[in-house]
């Protein structure tokens, strides 16, 4: 896809973030599976249920501004994903996975940051007035879950993790 304009910049982070939030419905249930903590798995499910809502929202920003997605897919989340893939592949269950879900968890949320922060801007720019309460709450949903994620990680999980391995 050529970009030449903000209006084609928009259209092309706006279609790099569904397919990202695309990629995380297939990938959120696998990362609650693998944690050995309940509260995490929580949060992961719990963030699925957002995610699907953040899917939702751009696909109404579609039909509010009369778009048309391009298909592309969203390789900054590909590698994210396959990171986190590599992390249940390669440490047992248990506090250390679950610390490193959640170390995965909030790469990708600081990635949808930045993601939905530049369309905000791109938005803006472009007096797409009615995209951008949709687009800030998704914005506000992806703060929500990596401060969830980081206050879980600062709990018993990173301490439990620390103890693995050390002579008691």
């Amino acid at each position: 896809m050529a970009v030449k304009t903000v209006a084609d910049l928009f259209l092309h982070e706006l279609s790099d973030t569904y397919s990202a939030e695309k990629q995380m419905t297939r990938s959120l249930p696998k990362m609650a599976r693998a944690a050995a903590d309940a509260q995490l798995a929580q949060a992961f499910l719990d963030h699925l249920e957002e995610t699907r809502g953040q899917v939702e929202r751009i696909d109404e920003i579609v039909e509010l501004l009369n778009l048309k997605l391009k298909r592309i897919k969203c390789a900054a989340m590909e590698g994210l994903v396959e990171e986190g893939k590599d992390l249940i592949e390669e440490i047992d269950k248990g506090p250390v996975l679950d610390v490193a879900l959640i170390g995965a968890a909030q790469k990708v949320e600081h990635y949808e940051i930045a993601s939905y922060t530049t369309l905000i801007t791109l938005a803006g720019k472009l007096g797409y007035d009615a995209a951008l309460p949709l687009l800030q709450a998704s914005l506000a949903e992806e703060k929500a879950t990596d401060e969830k994620l980081g206050k879980l990680g600062q709990a018993a999980a990173i301490e439990d993790a620390a103890l693995v391995g050390q002579k008691k």
